[in-house]
């Protein structure tokens, strides 16, 4: 996915990668070591876990903050081949408490942050950085370990370690890719949580059709907004030489460099037309007041300003790509990745399109596309989904391909947000979706009243509202 095979192969693998899985955790028994007792300090009893070692210690009023190194193999089939160190958090309220297993799917925050879920139920929050990312990456890198399978057998182990700690109730949760990867994780390991909340998931099943996208860029908003960054992305192009002449000089300013993308000149073009998605997916239909309202006679630095606020220029150089390597070699491999057509602009204005993850991703890194992954995933949803909760965005084009849950689902909803982008929440649900959607996250984890069960409308997050704790900026950043 970018900024975004045969039924019976796809079983075969299916029913291989679950008996392989099987049989590598029942062959993979946990060290044992002395428990502190359960009134023991919290941190005595998360170092006591085999495994487990202090980073450090953050002071939080009315939590304990810790961030901690967990050591994971580096292939769960294979335990014995080599291990590395995987950074989670502890955000640890009571172990009277539910607990939220969360992650974005990308790199884990070490500032306390608490996610929505955390905040309805008053919980304990634990995080988990992707694996992959730095510094939660083997050394040396076998890419071919970095699957949808492999990062929830992470999850796995790292709940089995610490359920004997908080052995309450637990639900897991993230947005974008981290809406993903809870669903990935309850499709290999259904019985660990209690409960899913995955926000603005996307689900690419068929990842050479892409029509749903463009269908969304035809209606989203209003024609007067559409019509407005349509002519800015098109003046962009129209206006190449001059913008990559200032694009250049910005570059060598900053030191920054092409040769993952291959060019400065393909990095140009993937930032323009990177700049309508950009927009639907982090601002809102009042922001079009914000946008150049007659592009072909608006200045160079108004179109290099607008485009360089809504995507970045840096977005696509080394420099940029770097960290976000694990991302585009997983839309590349099993996520999958939209490729959109842009009909304002004339064919003769662009030189490469979209471009593949493949051309985010250092040659050096092999990559082959799994149709089946996805493709599993969706099926199970839409026949297995037990106690699952999805929340996407009305103007969200990641919203284009969502899940969609079947008759073999139970207890399970989705919902969408009016007017909201990338950030949708269960906050911004009409009043009787987001009743019942905190209703149901307050039963699943154990914490729901007779009064709420009896009536979801009284349904209210349990946590005070906390300005930093509950403070989410987002990354301009095009990916999930």
């Amino acid at each position: 996915m970018r900024k975004t095979l045969r039924w019976l192969l796809s079983l075969v693998v299916l029913i291989g990668t679950v008996s392989t899985a099987g049989a590598a955790t029942a062959a993979q028994p946990e060290a044992t070591a002395a428990q502190p007792s359960a009134t023991a300090d919290i941190k005595d009893r998360l170092l006591a876990i085999p495994g487990m070692s202090l980073i450090e210690e953050k002071p939080y009023t009315g939590y304990r903050y810790f961030v901690l190194n967990y050591t994971q193999p580096i292939d769960h089939r294979h335990p014995s081949k080599g291990t590395f160190q995987q950074r989670i958090t502890v955000l640890h309220k009571d172990t009277a408490r539910p607990t939220v297993f969360f992650t974005s799917g990308y790199n884990v925050s070490t500032t306390p942050r608490r996610s929505e879920p955390t905040q309805i139920v008053d919980g304990n929050q634990i995080s988990m950085e992707y694996r992959f990312f730095t510094p939660s990456r083997p050394n040396p890198a076998d890419w071919s370990k970095l699957d949808i399978w492999q990062a929830a057998s992470d999850q796995h182990r790292i709940f089995k370690a610490l359920k004997k700690v908080y052995d309450k109730k637990w639900l897991s949760t993230g947005g974008s890719k981290g809406g993903m990867t809870a669903t990935y994780y309850e499709r290999f390991y259904p019985r660990d949580m209690d409960g899913v909340v995955a926000y603005v998931a996307p689900n690419d099943v068929v990842n050479n059709e892409d029509s749903a996208y463009d269908r969304f860029f035809a209606n989203v908003g209003t024609k007067e907004c559409r019509d407005k960054l349509n002519a800015v992305q098109r003046e962009a192009l129209v206006r190449r030489e001059p913008l990559e002449k200032r694009y250049k000089e910005f570059a060598d300013a900053e030191g920054l460099t092409f040769n993952t993308v291959g060019s400065l000149d393909k990095a140009y073009e993937a930032v323009v037309l990177d700049y309508v998605w950009g927009f639907w997916q982090y601002s809102l239909l009042a922001d079009c007041d914000t946008i150049p309202a007659d592009a072909a006679n608006a200045t160079d630095d108004e179109i290099w300003s607008t485009i360089d606020t809504i995507v970045g220029f840096s977005a696509y150089a080394d420099q940029g790509l770097e960290q976000y390597t694990p991302y585009y070699y997983q839309a590349g491999t099993q996520l999958g990745a939209p490729d959109i057509e842009f009909p304002h602009i004339e064919s003769g204005l662009i030189r490469y399109g979209y471009q593949p993850p493949r051309n985010f991703v250092p040659r050096d890194i092999s990559m082959k596309f799994q149709p089946w992954a996805m493709r599993d995933v969706d099926t199970w949803v839409k026949h297995n989904a037990k106690q699952m909760l999805y929340v996407y965005g009305e103007n969200d084009p990641w919203g284009s391909e969502p899940f969609h849950l079947g008759k073999g689902a139970r207890d399970s909803y989705i919902f969408t947000a009016p007017g909201a982008n990338h950030g949708a929440n269960v906050a911004g649900l009409v009043a009787d979706e987001k009743a019942l959607a905190t209703a149901r996250i307050l039963k699943w984890a154990g914490v729901a009243s007779a009064t709420v069960q009896e009536d979801p409308s009284k349904a209210k997050p349990l946590a005070k509202f906390d300005r930093k704790l509950d403070k989410h900026s987002a990354e301009r950043q095009l990916r999930p």
